[in-house]
């Protein structure tokens, strides 16, 4: 079976993902069934998957297009039924834009917010910087609600060949015998139990029912109850990020910019390690909301709520954020960041997105590493269905490491330098008068460096890479 489409190239420098575009003319899906998405599937019962995708958020609903964009017989199971709400800050960077390219459905948000440029305050300045130039990755991104996303990227997996069950929910896994399980030494240990399925419930109608697969994909999100019970959990040494947000009506719902604040404070007026965004949607509303980075016991009693409130009150008066502008109370959540949680690969088994915790530390962002592991996994499965067996699911966590594994330590020594206030201050106050600096800080953060020239932002990436390789990270 062809794979050769989901094979990433993993460049250097920010070690962005160059892929073949998917065909925008005709669509991935062309020529292809769509299969049906009532329980019992195009397979019935008793029917071995090829792959079967547990969570259809972005990375779940990726690694099933593209899997199915290829030929594999995939299933994807989702415990809601899309549309359906899903708390996040809504923007789409230009990584999550060309991998949305890639599926060939950028046309679907024609209708979406498009932003190019990024407002940054913090200590009193402000800059506008636009989103730099690239040779991968566009220089703009939209803002569209996760309950639109991911019911597209859902969508365009269907069309794609991929089998889906919406409002079923994975209750547990279903193992291999000891016995049957493969024993390959290259998996080393700790490895994830080799998974070959999923008691699932109809939750219309309480049926329960087993759907068994050749491989299985964990992408049930941050909190993943499915690659919990395989046995995945987070590293504590690592920060964990918790959010909040909310909706609100403004006057500036359609500015040509997202804006952040890199100087939130908490109720006595310092500044925490993290940052406040307002986020424009182009249809009367704005996702406001605020980040904070749990890096060391100081900021753990941190209360988001009253976080947030401080922000709003303290928010640009031209955005008329408000109580009465507030659409409803803001939610949230913890976010596992740069690879945290673990095992990733079992001799079965892969787990992606932020089940993975492969949320960008420097930024937050999340949904572009949903939509990259997902496809990430998706050539490393197509390499063991077409023979590759364990030896090519181990390329998965190789391949992880090469685009991600230095990128991420550097962030982490970023994070531990901002959780000093004063440090903080430093960094970013100084920074904060030079527009330029800021613009190659905006091009790491983002991970938007070039991989074809070195510039300043590259240098200085290049420069921070080399101090985390040598110095150990504290634990």
């Amino acid at each position: 079976m062809p794979f050769n489409r989901l094979t990433p190239t993993i460049g250097t420098v920010n070690s962005p993902l160059s892929h073949e575009p998917a065909d925008e003319t005709t669509g991935a899906g062309a020529g292809t069934s769509v299969r049906p998405t009532a329980a019992g599937g195009a397979g019935g019962a008793g029917h071995v998957y090829d792959v079967l995708v547990v969570g259809g958020g972005p990375s779940g609903s990726s690694c099933a297009y593209w899997l199915a964009e290829a030929g594999w017989d995939v299933a994807l199971v989702e415990k809601k039924v899309f549309p359906r709400v899903k708390t996040c800050g809504d923007g789409l960077t230009p990584r999550s834009v060309r991998q949305i390219a890639d599926m060939g459905m950028e046309g679907a948000l024609a209708g979406a917010h498009r932003f190019t440029s990024l407002r940054t305050h913090a200590f009193g300045k402000v800059l506008d910087l636009p989103w730099p130039e690239h040779p991968t990755f566009p220089s703009y991104g939209y803002v569209i609600t996760r309950h639109d996303l991911d019911a597209l990227v859902n969508e365009r997996a269907v069309k794609a060949g991929a089998t889906v069950w919406q409002g079923t929910e994975a209750l547990e896994p279903i193992l291999e015998e000891p016995s049957t399980v493969p024993q390959d030494h290259r998996l080393g240990s700790p490895a994830l139990p080799s998974c070959v399925g999923a008691v699932v419930k109809d939750k219309a109608t309480g049926e329960t029912r087993p759907v068994r697969a050749r491989y299985v994909v964990v992408a049930d999100g941050a909190n993943s109850r499915f690659g919990r019970a395989l046995g995945t959990e987070r590293n504590r040494s690592q920060p964990m990020g918790m959010a909040l947000r909310g909706y609100y009506n403004s006057p500036g719902h359609d500015q040509p910019f997202i804006e952040s604040h890199l100087d939130i404070r908490d109720d006595e007026g310092k500044v925490v390690p993290g940052y406040g965004w307002i986020f424009p949607l182009g249809d009367g509303r704005v996702n406001v909301g605020v980040g904070l980075l749990s890096t060391d016991q100081r900021w753990k009693g941190v209360n988001t709520s009253t976080l947030m409130d401080h922000f709003v009150g303290w928010a640009p008066k031209e955005w008329e954020l408000s109580p009465s502008t507030c659409l409803g109370p803001p939610t949230g959540g913890k976010l596992p960041m740069g690879l945290a949680v673990g095992p990733r690969v079992g001799a079965t088994t892969l787990v992606v997105g932020d089940a993975a915790g492969s949320i960008n530390p420097f930024n937050g962002e999340g949904i572009a590493y949903g939509f990259e592991t997902g496809r990430i996994a998706a050539a490393s499965l197509g390499e063991a269905l077409s023979g590759g067996g364990a030896e090519a699911l181990l390329r998965y966590e190789t391949r992880l490491e090469d685009a991600y594994g230095l990128y991420y330590r550097v962030a982490r020594a970023f994070i531990r330098i901002i959780s000093r206030p004063e440090l903080m201050k430093l960094c970013v106050g100084t920074g904060m008068y030079s527009e330029s600096l800021m613009s190659w800080i905006l091009r790491i953060m983002a991970n938007l460096l070039r991989p074809d020239e070195t510039g300043p932002a590259e240098a200085a990436y290049r420069a921070l890479a080399l101090i985390a390789r040598l110095a150990p990270e504290r634990v």
